[in-house]
């Protein structure tokens, strides 16, 4: 047999191989098709998400002895006034207008709507001793038991902060200054410490931060598992864990010393009408952790860190616990020094059923980012995105990344698949307008990219490990792109 007929069979061999290889399946109108059908879920979903109702009762914090002017610590004062509204069966505690100072934090109980009035201007002290008993927390991914976050639940069921009043969490020349402290006062060998916990699934009352000091049985001594040492790991603004029948309205939240709201394991949460301004370093705006049923409207946001960030735990810690799943996110403005709207890089107890439309990102880093490294395992999946308006986007405009930094040095891939996005429009990006990049042994998988149009933009594209990557009238400098 020559050798031009051997080559001539081999080929005809493959094609015959290639043939008869199973196929994805993943045609342009099966994606249309699943699109739909996503976003078809939204009524179901939004008919579950239902704002809690409060009894017609008002708890003015002024009848509890506190008093306007920014200098008097209101916090006892508050505080009294929730618990009596609280063991009164509910009702909304009053802060009317003027300037009030808590030196400590406020803890909501069933049935409480904390009510910051028009004029009125909640100051939150920064004496670290004063967040002080320790509350179970999930700090960046994973439990720990840390200083109390300035308004806290666990456990409790029809909630709200509303009004048109604003949270000040005071962080500059304060908790600022626990990121990078040069006095000793840094948060980094926290974190380590709290990471190693993590990774080994250790026991959540042995995870003890703050003061160093746990007394979860009230005999008034260390429960055994606290140094009595300081710590640094700074607090959350709103943080509501264990939660039902959740309502954040309205309220202006500003320099924040961390996360500004975060809900924990918690379902039916409603957040609306939010004003979130720049706090410090990691002042992500809104990050639903390990959540059900959530809706975020009508918010404005301006951070540092990301503006809407999903997340659902972080590492080995996360992967037997509750994913993040049905999240709404529609009608906000979402600038930021990082990332617009992101999934990660906490996700290990997987998210799914995620609708983000009607939003405009005017200000990031990156617009859309889906970030994780491979200490996080999970999977996230179902994502539907459109009608989203960017600009002055300085890297990336939509981002896939497995490299994220604090990598320890595992091979846990996360699987991402099926992500359907519509109908965005930027004039230009700094840096690569598509990257999706997943690893050698954990493709990225079912990507539909539909109706997107990037005027100019250096790099169009980076995909790598990827498959099922679709476009659809896509336009990227002047020119229809194909992945």
């Amino acid at each position: 047999m020559n050798y031009k007929l051997k080559l001539c069979i081999i080929f005809l061999l493959f094609l015959f191989i290639q043939s008869c290889a199973p196929q994805s399946g993943f045609t342009l109108e099966k994606a249309q098709e699943i699109e739909k059908q996503g976003w078809d879920m939204v009524p179901e979903i939004l008919a579950r998400i239902v704002p809690p109702s409060f009894p017609e009762k008002e708890f003015n914090i002024l009848a509890y002895g506190a008093k306007a002017g920014g200098t008097t610590d209101c916090n006892e004062s508050i505080q009294k006034a929730i618990n009596a509204c609280g063991e009164s069966g509910g009702g909304k505690v009053v802060i009317p207008a003027g300037e009030y100072l808590s030196n400590g934090p406020l803890h909501l109980l069933d049935n409480v709507n904390l009510h910051i009035a028009e004029g009125a201007l909640l100051k939150f002290g920064t004496n670290p001793y004063d967040y002080t008993p320790l509350a179970l927390v999930r700090w960046e991914g994973t439990l720990c038991y840390n200083y109390s976050p300035l308004i806290y639940a666990n456990g409790k069921k029809n909630i709200a902060v509303s009004g048109k009043g604003i949270i000040d969490g005071q962080t500059q020349g304060t908790w600022a200054l626990w990121k990078r402290g040069n006095d000793g006062k840094n948060q980094d060998h926290d974190k380590t410490v709290l990471r190693q916990h993590g990774n080994d699934v250790t026991p959540v009352e042995t995870r003890v931060f703050g003061n160093g000091f746990l007394d979860l049985d009230g005999d008034g001594k260390d429960d055994g598992h606290g140094d009595g040492k300081d710590h640094y790991l700074r607090p959350t603004t709103i943080e509501f864990i264990y939660c039902e029948n959740i309502l954040i309205e309205d309220v202006t939240i500003r320099n924040t010393p961390f996360w500004a709201v975060h809900p924990v394991f918690s379902k039916n949460i409603t957040i609306r009408g939010l004003n979130i301004e720049k706090g410090t370093t990691n002042d992500d705006g809104i990050d639903p952790d390990s959540c059900t049923d959530v809706l975020i409207e009508n918010c404005t946001i301006d951070t540092e860190d990301d503006a809407i960030s999903i997340k659902a735990g972080r590492d080995q810690d996360a992967w037997e616990r509750d994913p993040c799943e049905n999240i709404i996110i529609r009608n906000s403005t979402l600038r930021t020094g990082v990332n617009g709207f992101c999934i990660g890089s906490e996700m290990s107890g997987g998210v799914r059923n995620v609708f983000v439309e009607d939003c405009v990102i005017p200000q990031a880093r990156r617009g859309i980012n889906f970030k994780c490294n491979l200490d996080r395992g999970g999977k996230v999946e179902r994502v539907f995105i459109r009608n989203i308006k960017m600009e002055n986007i300085e890297e990336e405009m939509f981002i896939f990344r497995m490299d994220y930094h604090g990598y320890r040095g595992n091979h846990y891939p996360t699987k991402f698949n099926d992500f359907f996005v519509s109908d965005i429009h930027i004039d230009k990006v700094g840096k690569t307008g598509f990257k999706i990049v997943g690893v050698e042994d954990q493709f990225i998988e079912r990507v539909y990219l539909n109706k997107i149009t990037i005027e100019e933009v250096p790099v169009d594209s980076e995909i790598k490990y990827a498959k099922d990557i679709l476009a659809n009238d896509v336009k990227v400098n002047g020119k229809v792109w194909k992945p």
